[in-house]
């Protein structure tokens, strides 16, 4: 009976992605390394990445890098299309430069960002809005035929957290499966297939409701049926509590991390590469 669920277990991390037709299995439990273009990013070392972050991520055993030019911290500064767009590109290009093969993300909410990025290399999209807070992104992701990150949120960067009353909804992680299963379904309609879903801990969510999330990843994975995103790194749900800030949080990353794995993450989004790596390598072991 163990080896029954050990197995069912270990294949509800696994997952593919068909990236303009190359077909990539997983395996095992993925590193997203977030490789961020802004010098505003809530993490100080998480901004302004150069070719040497993404060599190093690479080095520490990254499967997909994340690239972002819109930092979406609450409070954040505004960023137009243009701005985003030479931030992102720059670091598009060093990467690609670098390595033809790894699968490239960009992290966006905007269609236009998400079309350029994908003419020049960019492999799949997440997007924190799910398609909200641009109209015609779905439609750039369908006729692209991408994969594409799904999230949980309520609102805007600038009004999330005054958006954290799920009570008429049933309490959060209702609110979530509901959103991210009604999501899914209207990608599916539109020919979207590679959907990976991420409950969006920190969005639009207080302390309490990210590890009430964290506590029913299993739920919500059940539920949704598709690849789960744990975007965990650093995030206030950990130094908040703690009275840290967001350099000193790396061993709750971690332990944070294993949980999400235990609750069947498929891939983890992180500032620390090899730290998530060692994570994972636990996790196999268990």
């Amino acid at each position: 009976m163990w080896g029954a669920c050990r197995k069912l277990r270990n294949f509800a991390n696994m997952f593919s992605l068909n990236l303009r037709g190359r077909l990539v299995e997983f395996e095992h439990p993925a590193v997203m390394a977030i490789i961020n273009a802004t010098p505003d990013s809530f993490y100080s070392g998480g901004r302004n990445a150069t070719l040497r972050d993404v060599e190093n991520a690479l080095a520490e055993g990254a499967d997909i890098l994340d690239i972002g030019a819109y930092s979406t911290r609450s409070g954040a500064a505004d960023v137009d299309v243009e701005n985003e767009w030479t931030r992102l590109r720059e670091v598009l290009t060093a990467v690609r430069k670098l390595n033809t093969e790894i699968p490239v993300s960009v992290d966006t909410f905007r269609a236009e960002i998400a079309r350029r990025a994908l003419a020049e290399g960019a492999d799949m999209v997440n997007d924190i809005s799910g398609g909200t807070m641009d109209p015609n992104m779905l439609d750039v992701v369908a006729e692209s035929g991408v994969p594409y990150v799904v999230m949980h949120m309520r609102g805007t960067p600038e009004t999330m957290q005054s958006l954290i009353d799920y009570a008429d909804e049933g309490g959060v992680v209702t609110a979530v499966i509901n959103r991210l299963a009604s999501s899914v379904a209207q990608l599916e309609s539109m020919g979207i297939k590679d959907v990976i879903v991420d409950p969006g801990f920190g969005f639009a969510k207080t302390v309490d409701q990210n590890y009430e999330l964290l506590k029913n990843l299993p739920l919500i994975a059940s539920a949704v049926k598709r690849p789960l995103l744990a975007g965990l790194s650093r995030k206030s749900m950990f130094y908040k509590p703690l009275g840290l800030t967001p350099d000193d949080v790396l061993p709750a990353t971690c332990a944070a991390n294993l949980l999400a794995l235990q609750g069947g993450a498929s891939i983890l989004r992180v500032h620390d590469v090899g730290a998530a790596r060692q994570v994972i390598q636990v996790y196999n072991q268990l």
